[in-house]
């Protein structure tokens, strides 16, 4: 073939075709048909539209509520702060208001500095006002009138106060005073309620209800705590003050019967789970406690400390007097007074007696002594207060579960507790919980089989789960974005790329100039005198053409001999 391609040939001249200069890629696009023009521009505005709301979503972040339950003008204040921030945000129904999630806790701290939001959710008592009414005052007013405008100013300024909580939102007070009268024996005592309006999600403990109810019955005169009440805004009472009704027992006597009973219990877990193994022991513990209050006053009075013992003096009192008078005479006055007595003569035959002489008269002498001393006597005054809240008597039930036992081929068989370790337990109970068999405490141990429910795993498919439903509510935005920009590149825009895209060179030449490049004519004959190419590349790729394709190669050897232009 190599002698073939060297021989010379009788053919007329070889006309050498002339090469173009290759257009350019803006050239090549310009001559594509106005079908695929139109295709590649839709192709590029749909990947720049795609790209720039993929950018603009990620740009918007996930939104959080700032406020909930806003009312119109509060509402309008925090937006119109929000947009003097520059602070994207969205509203939505409800009064609730959604910014950045990054943001939440520091525009709620600056919003608050600014006092935003003022009044409550719904305008109910945000707009309350207090003491200023009394500003108010017309000159033909009422004393009604008066006193129910010093109530309502009452009522506002404890719904402000209340407000200051930091996890109430809203406040509303009722307030129900009763005209006091002189003419009634029994006054009726005044009563509150509180309506609280909570931010979502929170709860009051017992101690901020109890604070509460302290600021209001400490601002009425003679309203008692008990006669406040407190509800949520689901209408929920939060203030249980009386008795509960199936036990008998107040909210803080119930919570500390609970309390005590959750002691003893967490003692025998703590005791006993480490010997029977964890999950198998069951323990139950009822307190039955005495909350009475009794008070006693006892007054003792002794004598002294001994018969021969000297009494104490506490006082004394002598009082002493005497009173001496002279003989006075006696008998008829004149002369035979003065003669001496003569004895005495009964009269006879009732005659008259006869006037007898004057007497002497013996003297008055009255004496009188009086003493009084009082000693001290022994006096003992004992005032008992009963301590409430006393372990009346506690009972204890426990239940310890069948031993496992695996043999050496993997058997489990399971067998009751022994009646002496049941013992022993029983022993480290009542040492634990401090038995008193006096006021009649009982402790019971037993063995008893636990049985285990069998749960089977619900078989809910991969596309069912919880996890891949949010990953694909999250991502279903994103991968839509991103399929419509990659249908907008590979079925729009490269194929209108690949059509103004140059042809690759192909193996087979289409005419003799790819194989040969520079003719001469033969000296004599005008004949065309074949050179070997110049290129190593040329001249390889005419040899594996005339290997691969012999024929070709004999077509377009007679083709030359012929005198025909290729």
């Amino acid at each position: 073939m190599d002698n073939a391609l060297s021989a010379p040939v009788a053919a007329g001249p070889v006309m050498i075709t002339p090469v173009n200069a290759t257009p350019n890629f803006v050239q090549r696009l310009g001559d594509l048909p106005l079908r695929s023009k139109l295709t590649m521009g839709a192709g590029l505005v749909a990947l720049a539209g795609a790209v720039l709301a993929i950018t603009l979503w990620s740009s918007q972040g996930d939104y959080r509520p700032l406020f909930t339950g806003l009312s119109d003008k509060d509402g309008g204040g925090v937006i119109g702060q929000l947009a003097s921030m520059n602070v994207p945000y969205k509203h939505e129904a409800g009064g609730t208001i959604l910014v950045p999630a990054g943001q939440v806790h520091e525009l709620r701290m600056k919003l608050a500095a600014l006092g935003l939001p003022k009044g409550g959710a719904g305008g109910g008592a945000g707009n309350a006002v207090g003491f200023e009414l009394m500003d108010k005052s017309s000159i033909g007013q009422t004393q009604f009138a008066e006193r129910l405008n010093f109530q309502r100013g009452l009522e506002g300024e404890l719904a402000h106060t209340i407000k200051t909580t930091s996890d109430v939102v809203d406040a509303r007070v009722h307030l129900a005073i009763p005209q006091q009268n002189g003419f009634f024996r029994e006054q009726q005592k005044p009563s509150a309620s509180v309506v609280l309006t909570l931010r979502g999600g929170r709860t009051l403990d017992r101690n901020q209800i109890a604070g509460i109810v302290h600021v209001v019955s400490s601002a009425v005169p003679e309203l008692a705590p008990k006669a406040v009440s407190i509800v949520d805004q689901t209408g929920a009472l939060l203030s249980q003050t009386g008795p509960d009704s199936a036990t008998g027992l107040d909210t803080q006597q119930l919570q500390y019967k609970q309390q005590v009973e959750a002691g003893y219990g967490k003692r025998i877990f703590e005791l006993l789970e480490p010997v029977v193994g964890r999950d198998n022991l069951r323990a139950s513990v009822t307190a039955d406690v005495d909350f009475s209050q009794t008070e006693a006053t006892a007054e003792e009075y002794r004598p002294n400390q001994g018969p021969n013992a000297p009494a104490a003096v506490r006082s004394s009192q002598s009082n002493e007097s005497n009173n001496a008078n002279a003989a006075m005479p006696t008998g008829v006055p004149g002369a035979a007074t003065n003669q001496p007595p003569v004895p005495a003569t009964a009269p006879i035959n009732g005659a008259s007696a006869p006037l007898q002489t004057a007497q002497g008269g013996a003297g008055n002498n009255n004496s009188r002594r009086e003493q009084v001393t009082n000693y001290e006597v022994d006096k003992t005054v004992r005032v008992t207060r009963g301590a409430t809240g006393n372990v009346k008597r506690l009972n204890a039930a426990i239940v310890v579960n069948h031993r496992t036992l695996t043999d050496a081929k993997g058997k489990t068989t399971t067998t009751p507790v022994s009646a002496d370790e049941i013992t022993r337990l029983t022993d480290l109970v009542k040492e634990a919980m401090g038995f008193n068999a006096e006021r009649g405490d009982s402790v019971k141990v037993i063995s008893a089989p636990f049985i285990v429910d069998k749960t089977e795993p619900l078989d809910i498919p991969v596309w069912k789960q919880p996890w891949l439903l949010d990953i694909a509510r999250s991502a279903i935005v994103p991968l839509a974005f991103v399929a419509i920009a990659l249908i907008a590149v590979f079925g729009m825009i490269r194929p209108a790329i690949r059509a103004a895209a140059p042809a690759p060179p192909e193996d087979k030449p289409e005419s003799v100039d790819e194989v040969v490049d520079d003719t001469e004519l033969l000296p004599g004959g005008g004949m065309p005198r074949l050179e070997a190419p110049m290129h190593n590349e040329k001249l390889e790729r005419a040899r594996t053409l005339a290997r691969d394709n012999p024929v070709a190669v004999a077509n377009i050897m007679r083709d030359w001999m012929a005198g025909e232009t290729a």
